[in-house]
């Protein structure tokens, strides 16, 4: 069953609030939401799926889904009916991603710098499909578009946070697109740059009709932040789809509260009030690897799925 937009997105006008919001109906379907609680990683994560293929009832090598995870906070992708039986090895480790029929071959063969575009009109204009990466400064970005291209310097990973300033492609197998975006919410920058990000970041956004999702950093290692409750409404609102990456999930910062697992639990409780399904979310580290594999095969049913739909 295909999501329609809440009924109050058509009225919400002004800043983003923190008013529900809901995923867009083109590239995601789901089941009811409820809020759902941290998930316990494994390192099973699988590289690679078969090619396009009927729906599957097993993924025997994705091993355990996560614990907590309840068949009502799962996420299912295209081609899965919200009836359908889910067994445990079909969820992604440390998500509530659930593997369905358009999973293909996940792995990163090749990765090349494009291009850095100021503005959105600038940006390649071909018709591949790409996933923007988006995050506050110092979330992680850079980290984590090196470890899905196992690059060590893909992104250029910088000690001073807020470096990025432009739109940034690298193109992934000759044949579609990760988009480093500007972070936001950098404490140098002033307030209007930290809420607002930047009038060619929300054209990019707005405008770019081969985006097929945004994958929202989220930092696990602290409590939720306001502004990145505040950036996932206005994408919501926007009906632009979105995918949760938890970054820095084997870290525990001393003073600043929580385990990674306890902030991620708290970041989903509030993010049920935004959602009237549940958003895909994947805990990842690009220290140990963790949720690499895992996020690339969601991204490959993503892709493919666009793919057809395009077709």
């Amino acid at each position: 069953m295909l999501l329609r937009p809440h009924p109050s997105l058509l009225r919400a006008l002004g800043p983003p609030t923190l008013a529900r919001a809901c995923l867009p109906a083109r590239r995601t379907l789901s089941v009811s939401a409820e809020a759902a609680p941290a998930g316990t990683a494994s390192p099973g994560d699988a590289a690679a799926a078969p090619a396009l293929v009927a729906p599957r009832k097993s993924a025997t090598k994705l091993g355990p889904p996560p614990m907590g995870i309840v068949k009502t906070a799962l996420f299912l992708p295209p081609g899965v009916e919200r009836d359908s039986a889910v067994a445990p090895e079909m969820v992604i480790p440390g998500s509530n991603i659930v593997v369905g029929p358009y999973a293909g071959d996940a792995r990163v063969k090749e990765a090349e710098f494009v291009k850095s575009s100021a503005r959105a009109r600038d940006c390649p204009k071909d018709d591949r499909p790409e996933f923007a990466v988006l995050g506050r400064s110092n979330v992680g970005k850079s980290s984590l578009i090196n470890a899905l291209a196992r690059r060590k310097e893909a992104a250029l990973t910088s000690k001073k946070p807020g470096k990025t300033q432009t739109i940034n492609h690298f193109l992934i197998n000759k044949s579609w697109y990760i988009v480093d975006l500007p972070g936001y919410g950098f404490a140098a920058a002033s307030q209007s740059a930290r809420m607002d990000w930047s009038s060619f970041t929300k054209g990019y956004f707005l405008n770019r009709d081969t985006l097929v999702g945004v994958l929202l950093l989220i930092d696990a290692s602290i409590p939720p932040q306001k502004i990145d409750l505040d950036c996932a409404n206005w994408l919501g609102r926007n009906n632009i789809g979105l995918t949760f990456v938890f970054t820095k999930c084997d870290k525990v910062k001393k003073g600043k509260g929580g385990r990674p697992d306890e902030n991620i639990k708290e970041f989903q409780e509030k993010i049920s009030g935004l959602y009237a399904e549940p958003p895909p979310w994947i805990m990842t580290s690009s220290v140990t690897g963790l949720g690499r594999d895992g996020l690339l095969l969601h991204m490959s049913q993503l892709r493919n799925y666009w793919d057809n739909e395009a077709a």
